[in-house]
């Protein structure tokens, strides 16, 4: 089993497609995203699929969903998924580690009700937090990826650069 990359967790999370099956490859160590067209059309025993993928990429496209498909559960695992990440969650969090109590009044009474992602951000903006809260969410999102891959037992390497904040 190779290590998967943290970075590659992040972005699956935060770009997700209806088109695609995400998946965490063990044998390889990354994860690929499966065309779900692909899949369909091995499902359905397609006999004109293998000849619509010709050249290298989509040969190795072809390969993965077979495999994909032919997997018992050892080489092919699901990624983790955005709406269990909870940002909601994440934002409540956030303002209790805001050190200004006027600030944090005025996020908490933005979360409330309907709009509270935009009105969150919106607040944070003005309120000169929001880049305090994208670092705070990103480094949550991280934790999270990490927490799942040691759940998970898969084996992973942390290749993100802690960014310093603006002056």
């Amino acid at each position: 089993m190779k290590p998967i990359k943290v970075s590659e967790l992040l972005e699956t999370l935060e770009f997700s497609s209806e088109d695609f099956v995400p998946q965490v490859d063990l044998e390889n160590g990354c994860v690929v995203m499966i065309d779900r067209s692909i899949v369909r059309a091995l499902e359905e025993g397609d006999d004109e699929t293998p000849d619509l993928y010709r050249n290298a990429a989509d040969q190795s496209e072809l390969k993965i969903a077979q495999a994909y498909l032919d997997d018992s559960g050892k080489r092919f695992l699901d990624v983790p998924q955005k709406f269990d990440f909870h940002e909601y969650r994440q934002m409540e969090r956030f303002v209790g580690t805001v050190s200004d109590p006027a600030a944090a009044e005025q996020l908490w009474r933005a979360i409330k009700g309907k709009g509270a992602f935009r009105h969150f951000k919106d607040t944070a903006h003005r309120l000169g937090l929001l880049e305090s809260w994208f670092q705070y969410r990103n480094e949550a999102m991280k934790q999270f990826c990490i927490d799942w891959a040691e759940a998970k037992q898969v084996p992973f390497v942390d290749d993100i650069v802690p960014r310093k904040p603006a002056q």
